[in-house]
């Protein structure tokens, strides 16, 4: 085909994957299923489209993945997951290498796989996949901590999992000792994070200084940095993917010039990455060879979901309360153990031994596919029910509304927006009475689809929406304040109630 005839499929597979994603919103379904049928559509069982490259697959994929870290860096709010950063490293860590283990034992076991093959595996189904899960945040109000542990956990999981499949995966995988394997990982994390955190706060202090001649070029400086980043750490051997998120991390949450623009592109950036890299995962994937993995797959998923992912967050956290670094309730560790979700991230790296050429990898291939199918479709609608019946939704915290607005910049000003759901206690609180920071105010309150300015005395209502302006620096002082009256009402100070978790 001529390069005018793929730039028009191309385009539509673009604008019919945008439409599909208003529809996977309403269903709950993560959009990532959708562009895989696109893919599986458009392959050898669909319109004929050849594609059985892994090792261009491979890398496509890596380049991708770095891209929506990118996008998910610079997307946190730092204040949100601060105190949930211990929990979530812990469960990038320790909690990733419980559950290769655990996984590991249980299908060399079940399914007869060589050892080899069986941590290949497990490493492979072992990372949430950061797309899937902020997806997933966007649209489940939840805990600020436990929103963060998730959010965080799946930035930092990549990093380990990439390196623990790629040295699987290498010709010495065999004979290598757990000492050098631990040591490895663990000179290309601190190699990364090194990176990561050299060139993040060197863009902060460039970007501040250099006065660019369009307001356009900053996006573009400021992803550009991301992939300095991840290539220096690529360079001196190091994991190039905590280096990314590290380094987006630390841009996002600093005040540069046109910050919301630059979390715009970033988005956009994300989904179209999103989409090219699991339309292609679909195209690589051959249904002909699907019906024999469908046993095998459903048996490995079966016991990542039930078994290894709750014992490696019931290890993690009981880890990380011994050295006092957080806490975790069992409602939180229950709703941990059913969120981690599975989306491209395993896909991909299942394309590492398929490029290295391991016995059995394109078998692997197609056992995480259908797990990546089979257990989203259930995991991912059932997030908010879950939710609800562990008692950890949280359906009146207020979340970042994005405005395209240089005043709020240059007042170092946040826009906020809280909906007061049935049973908060902000129900008959007069806005004076919520007793706001001196730089906050509620300046706009929509009502039965109708919006108002209000005043001192105006009474909040079941199923109000509050927009709020507040000032960077009093903005955690808000949301602590909203939250304590939500729970305990306009005397929540008096009954010692202060908004923590």
């Amino acid at each position: 085909m001529s390069l005018n005839v793929w730039l028009l499929l191309s385009a539509g597979i673009v604008i019919a994957a945008i439409v599909s994603v208003r529809v996977a919103h309403r269903t709950g379904l993560p959009s990532l299923l959708v562009f895989l049928g696109f893919g599986l559509v458009l392959g050898e069982a669909g319109f004929g489209i050849p594609f059985d490259n892994p090792v261009l697959a491979q890398q496509i994929g890596l380049t991708a993945l770095a891209v929506i870290l990118a996008e998910g860096g610079l997307t946190t709010n730092w204040s949100h997951v601060r105190r949930a950063v211990p929990l979530a490293v812990v469960l990038a860590t320790v909690g990733v290498a419980v559950s290769i283990v655990v996984v590991a034992l249980v299908v060399q076991g079940l399914l007869g796989l060589d050892r080899t093959t069986a941590l290949i595996l497990g490493a492979v189904l072992a990372s949430t996949d950061a797309a899937a899960v902020f997806s997933v945040l966007r649209r489940l109000r939840l805990p600020p901590r436990l929103a963060g542990v998730l959010e965080a956990e799946s930035g930092f999981n990549d990093a380990p999992t990439v390196i623990a499949v790629t040295l699987l995966s290498g010709a010495s995988a065999s004979s290598a000792t757990v000492g050098t394997f631990l040591l490895e990982t663990s000179v290309e994390l601190v190699i990364g994070a090194a990176v990561g955190l050299a060139v993040g706060p060197a863009g902060v202090y460039a970007l501040r200084r250099v006065a660019l001649p369009t307001s356009g070029l900053y996006p573009l400086a400021v992803l550009a940095l991301t992939f300095v980043s991840y290539g220096g750490a690529v360079l001196l051997h190091g994991s190039g993917f905590l280096a990314v998120y590290l380094s987006a991390l630390v841009l996002g949450n600093s005040r540069l010039p046109h910050r919301a623009a630059t979390r715009g592109f970033a988005e956009g950036a994300a989904w179209l990455a999103q989409i090219g890299l699991f339309v292609m995962l679909g195209l690589l994937a051959s249904p002909s060879q699907m019906p024999s993995a469908i046993g095998p797959a459903l048996i490995a998923g079966t016991v990542l979901v039930l078994v290894a992912r709750p014992l490696s967050v019931m290890v993690s956290s009981l880890l990380a309360r011994l050295l006092r670094m957080s806490r975790a309730s069992w409602r939180d560790q229950a709703f941990l153990s059913w969120a981690g979700l599975r989306g491209a991230i395993p896909i991909v790296l299942a394309t590492i031994p398929w490029a290295s050429g391991v016995g059995g990898s394109e078998g692997i291939f197609n056992e995480v596919f259908i797990i990546v199918i089979v257990f989203t479709l259930l995991q991912g609608p059932t997030l908010p029910f879950a939710a609800r019946v562990l008692g950890v939704a949280a359906p009146g915290e207020a979340h970042d509304l994005t405005v395209e607005a240089a005043p709020l910049e240059e007042l170092k000003a946040d826009l906020l927006q809280v909906k007061v759901p049935p049973g908060s206690r902000l129900h008959g609180v007069e806005v004076f009475e919520l007793r706001l920071p001196a730089g906050a105010q509620v300046t706009l309150i929509v009502r039965e689809g109708k919006s108002f300015v209000p005043g001192a005395n105006t009474r909040i209502r079941t199923d109000d929406q509050l927009l709020l302006v507040t000032t960077a620096s009093c903005r955690d002082q808000v949301e602590r304040r909203l939250r304590a009256v939500s729970r305990s009402g306009k005397l929540a100070g008096w009954y010692g109630e202060r908004g923590l978790e």
